[in-house]
């Protein structure tokens, strides 16, 4: 079993294309485990993945992208979908870091930090993670040291994606530095 193919397939189903798999989620991400069977099983590639290859999927990941829970599971971060997932809002870390292409570090410094196509501004607790999803841009990025405390007691959001990545409605420049 290719958990890595899993968790990618998994990851479409759950964050950008319910729909194809005739998937409903709850306003939290979360979808029963033997819905979500059922649709990979029509799949050749997946027609003999079980709970226990999920849960195997999970706990073999190393970005944890996915969470069971009793009967249920879900997506933790990344959604594309229109629908709004519900997150709980969380103390963050007192410094997050944001990795980003070079052409719109002006644009963030001025506006701020906007999820874009995603339903949350992704941050990241350390510098090497920041920098990792920064080059999937720009092989040089630029890398953001953001004030999360200040942020967070002046108001703004902030929600635990999963241990290195947290979430924001979005970060007004003001909480937003070059590293």
């Amino acid at each position: 079993m290719d958990y890595s193919k899993l968790s990618k397939a998994v990851s479409y189903a759950l964050r950008h294309a319910p729909w194809e798999y005739e998937l409903e989620l709850d306003n939290e991400g979360w979808v029963y485990i033997n819905q979500l069977l059922m649709a990979l099983h029509i799949e050749n590639q997946w027609e003999s993945v079980t709970e226990n290859d999920l849960r195997q999927m999970i706990d073999l990941s190393d970005k944890k992208r996915h969470e069971i829970f009793k009967d249920r599971i879900r997506a933790l971060y990344g959604h594309s979908i229109p629908q709004k997932i519900h997150k709980t809002v969380d103390v963050p870390p007192s410094i997050l870091y944001h990795g980003t292409a070079r052409p719109l570090v002006e644009q963030i410094l001025s506006e701020g930090l906007q999820p874009m196509a995603r339903q949350y501004v992704h941050l990241s607790v350390d510098i090497n993670t920041a920098n990792l999803v920064g080059k999937r841009k720009d092989s040089d990025p630029v890398l953001l040291k953001l004030d999360a405390e200040k942020a967070f007691n002046d108001g703004v959001k902030f929600y635990q994606g999963n241990n290195v990545v947290w979430l924001a409605d979005c970060v007004p420049p003001e909480y937003i530095l070059l590293q």
